[in-house]
């Protein structure tokens, strides 16, 4: 057993595209060993911006002697079919086995040396490499047969314990050397195998390991920004980036000039991380401070002051312009900057942006005055409710919070704010700074409102009228920017699905799940009583919900159990509903009567066909005031026969749940529903167990059948329990 050595150099890597080929690297050579019977105790893989490199570990040096079988045509087959197989197996009809009228064939194929195998799988995996981008290069790229690589590449080294594998791609042969770092030693290293590979490499100032590189960059950045009493803001994603950039980090602490901290901290952040890749510094009060850490490539024979003071150069520059479009956009207000939206084409068949902010300005306002959004935050309390019905041209129906409603001077303010923010939410679309930042679209707007001396619900509605934007992001709580988010989220949604533009599997250019996903999480979060209309929308949404809240551990198929009734489109009260169904089929009575409820529809699919149809009308299975009806008790029923003991139980048990659970359906007491229900598990088990349905007296089955279907829409009244697993 022995390590192979793989190293594929080339020119610069781009960062983003490392830590992925690093693992395609591991995966491709995997899979490429596995069908010549090669599998390594386990892959070491390495990435720099110059090469890609893995270590397998215990290779055998020969694979193992293998036998295979196969099954042929029958003997009295015709002859074009045995050549075939023959052709197949590369055998003769007397190396062939007769099994009973069957033939059989026996391959046995020798071991072969592993670097035999390797010669032939490196090749095929570099020409099969999965770059996101690639390129040709040189003479050869005159041909879309020669190779295509992510840059050039240059070098190739493939060492099997202490052997040379020989191999060849486009001219490039195999070999025992390298290169060191660009810098630090840029002549050639010998490498004597996968043992030394890693050390010999650090030694000539290259970290092999993105993963080392990276703790290396966090610690001495961490280490670098102590010494002026500041901390880093973590950013993964930026120490990741400047690992992909170097070989031999070295994070170096610089400064700026402590006036540019008076253009915003998001600014100043963007600057330093997206144009200039510097890690951002917080000072002891938390406050963005006036230094950044850069990552260079060498250790200076300067300490580094002489790159510092290149890049404090180049920083000054890039805030200078930051600062210059902060004071040229705050020249103009944002009324005068939202004219010029009239410009910009937001889809061609739904108008400029403007068009939209104006669609988006008028639901905001209507939001507030249907009560839907409220100047109070209290949480929602059950109340009866009336349904309002918008024009089917806005696509949404509400229910109104009830007698809680905010006075109308109240209202009317919130209104107001509510249609202001709207009108300038978009207006930073045209500022020069977001031009430069598209990234702060939203968050300007709100500094420069806060500026020009508005209103803070109307900056803070500015600034957060986007989000969430993600699962993880904040969800607007403030009564205005609730109103502008929910608003501009709900006419994207419509206008798009208004003109037939919906997602459709994994295309989605407008990013409409998204918004849908933001409506769930502000709807939910506030406990708006916002209803969405029927139809394509619904669906849209509830297929959201189901994503949404699968994170949060609930279950799809209750879900798709509430949302079967039909009717069922006021989200906050679904998921109390969908809860409440969880909670209760997690219980022994949810579980038995899931059971004894299929066990119920089971035989009314089979049999409701084949007899007597049950027909009968929600009104007729109990009175108004929950006394008992056609199906009721010996007592009041019509029934031809004298009902068995378990019989009239469960008709009784019914009377009562019934009533119970649609009362407390319509109080929306989810909970309350679900321990009615409950109340029919052992009713039921008993029925089943003691009462003979598809009876011969053909009146009781039709009647026996009858309370089955009672059974049914007794549950249907919560959920459609055909929907939940289990």
């Amino acid at each position: 057993m022995t390590d192979f050595l793989l190293e594929l150099r080339c020119e610069e890597i781009p960062a983003r595209m490392q830590v992925k080929a690093s693992e395609d690297l591991a995966r491709l050579f995997t899979e490429e060993l596995a069908k010549a019977g090669l599998k390594p105790e386990s892959i070491d893989s390495f990435v720099t911006p110059r090469r890609l490199a893995l270590i397998a570990r215990n290779l055998p040096l020969e694979t193992a002697a293998v036998s295979e079988e196969f099954k042929g045509p029958r003997t009295s087959a015709p002859a074009q079919a045995l050549e075939g197989f023959l052709r197949k197996t590369g055998l003769t009809q007397d190396q062939l086995e007769d099994r009973d009228g069957i033939w059989f064939a026996t391959v046995n194929k020798p071991g072969r040396a592993t670097a035999e195998v390797l010669a032939e799988a490196v090749p095929t995996v570099v020409r099969a490499f999965p770059w996101p981008k690639s390129m040709r290069w040189g003479a050869a790229s005159q041909t879309t047969e020669s190779l295509r690589w992510v840059r050039p590449l240059q070098g190739i080294v493939a060492i099997l314990g202490e052997e040379l594998v020989d191999i060849e791609i486009e001219g490039i042969r195999s070999g025992y050397a390298t290169l060191g770092h660009r810098f630090h030693h840029p002549g050639e290293i010998t490498i004597g195998g996968a043992h030394d590979y890693a050390e010999k490499l650090r030694a000539c100032h290259v970290i092999v390991s993105h993963q080392e590189r990276q703790a290396s960059i966090e610690a001495k950045a961490a280490e670098a920004a102590a010494a002026k009493g500041y901390a880093v803001i973590e950013d993964k994603g930026l120490v990741a980036e400047n690992a992909g950039l170097t070989e031999w980090p070295v994070p170096l602490l610089g400064d700026f000039d402590p006036a540019f901290l008076e253009v915003p901290p998001e600014v100043i952040q963007l600057t330093l991380r997206i144009n200039q890749k510097y890690f951002v510094l917080r000072d002891a009060s938390g406050k963005l401070a006036p230094a950044f850490i850069c990552t260079a490539n060498i250790e200076a024979k300067d300490g580094g002051e002489a790159i510092i003071a290149g890049n404090r150069k180049v920083l000054a520059a890039r805030l200078s312009d930051a600062r210059f479009f902060w004071e040229q956009d705050r020249k103009t207000k944002l009324a005068d900057h939202a004219r010029k939206l009239e410009r910009i084409t937001f889809h061609e068949k739904l108008g400029t942006v403007a068009d939209k902010v104006e669609r988006v300005a008028k639901l905001a306002r209507w939001l507030v005055e249907e009560g839907i959004v409220t100047a109070d935050a209290r949480p929602f309390v059950r109340v009866e409710h009336s349904r309002d019905t918008v024009s089917a041209s806005d696509g949404l129906s509400t229910l109104r919070q009830g007698s809680g409603q905010a006075s109308l001077e109240t209202n009317g303010s919130l209104a107001d704010l509510a249609e202001q923010a709207a009108r300038l939410a978009k207006a930073d679309l045209v500022t020069e700074m977001v031009g430069e930042f598209p990234e702060l679209q939203g968050v300007m707007g709100g500094y420069y409102a806060r500026a020009e001396g508005l209103p803070d619900a109307v900056a803070d509605a500015i600034r957060d009228h986007y989000k969430p934007v993600g699962q993880g992001d904040d969800v607007p709580t403030a009564p205005v920017t609730v109103a502008v988010a929910l608003a501009d989220k709900l006419d994207t949604l419509r206008s798009f699905f208004g003109i037939d533009e919906k997602p459709t599997g994994s295309r989605d250019p407008f990013a409409l799940r998204r918004a849908a996903l933001g409506v769930i999480q502000i709807v939910t979060a506030n406990n708006l009583r916002m209803a969405v209309a029927e139809g394509d929308l619904l669906d849209f949404f509830a297929d959201r919900l189901k994503v949404q809240q699968r994170e949060a551990g609930v279950r799809h198929d209750l879900i798709d159990a509430v949302f079967a009734l039909g009717g069922e489109n006021d989200l906050v009260r679904l998921l109390a509903r969908v809860k409440a169904l969880q909670s209760f089929v997690a219980t022994d009575d949810g579980t038995n009567l899931l059971a004894g409820y299929k066990r119920a529809a089971n035989i009314l699919k089979k049999e409701e066909p084949a007899s007597v149809r049950v027909e009968r009308s929600r009104d007729t299975d109990s009175a108004a005031d929950g006394s008992s009806t056609a199906l009721g008790t010996n007592e009041g029923s019509s029934l031809p026969y004298t009902s068995e003991p378990a019989e009239a139980d469960l008709i009784a048990a019914l009377d009562t749940a019934e009533p119970r659970a649609t009362a407390a359906v319509q109080a929306e007491d989810f909970e309350g529903a679900m321990a009615a229900l409950a109340t029919l598990r052992a009713p039921i088990d008993a029925f089943f167990d003691k009462v003979t349905v598809n009876d011969a007296d053909p009146a009781k089955r039709a009647a026996r059948l009858a309370l089955l279907a009672r059974v049914r829409d007794a549950v249907h009244a919560v959920a459609d329990f055909s929907k939940i697993a289990g």
